[in-house]
């Protein structure tokens, strides 16, 4: 598979994760979600869990597995919003390795080909659940107002790369899209 392949969601949402609905994934046929964490679930260094992200994982969890799967090393963090959310979680996972993707699916007993990454970013992200071989699932970063700028510089900086290794990715998000990989 190309880099550009690689590095390109299966889906993008085109808005944070609390819009995830559990029909966009029953339809995918997805039956598990390895999620991120920062940026995806919460803002970057936040300790707290929104009352909408609550309501989401309850809205989801009677259809799908899910885990926690976070490159953050702060066991104390991680560890606390997953207890939050009654989640089991990863830290270290190192993304874009394999590794600790491979471990969660593993503990929710399904085939690679029902779980999905959900995540804010290509190049950790969408590239570890693509090189597993999962469906992936770009969404909009839940970011402060005072981290929004940095976040987007990055977002651009990387859709500007994917795009130069032959991605097929937006420049922008603004609304829910299929990718076809074949």
């Amino acid at each position: 598979m190309s880099w550009g392949k690689l590095l390109e969601p299966d889906l993008i949402l085109g808005d944070c994760v609390v819009a995830l609905h559990p029909d966009i994934l029953r339809k995918q046929g997805l039956k598990g979600l390895v999620l991120d964490v920062d940026e995806t679930l919460v803002p970057l260094n936040a300790m707290d869990t929104s009352e909408d992200l609550h309501d989401w994982v309850e809205q989801v969890r009677p259809f799908m597995s899910l885990w926690l799967v976070s490159n953050n090393l702060s066991e104390r963090r991680i560890g606390r919003i997953a207890r939050s959310l009654n989640l089991p979680y990863i830290t270290g996972a190192q993304k874009p390795s394999r590794r600790k993707l491979r471990q969660a699916v593993r503990a929710m007993d399904l085939p690679i080909s029902q779980v999905a990454m959900v995540g804010d970013r290509l190049f950790t992200d969408v590239l570890a659940g693509n090189r597993l071989g999962m469906f992936t699932i770009l969404v909009e970063p839940m970011v402060s107002t005072h981290q929004g700028e940095r976040f987007w510089r990055t977002r651009s900086l990387e859709i500007w790369i994917s795009q130069i290794l032959g991605a097929c990715t937006p420049s922008t998000t603004k609304n829910f899209t299929k990718r076809d990989k074949s």
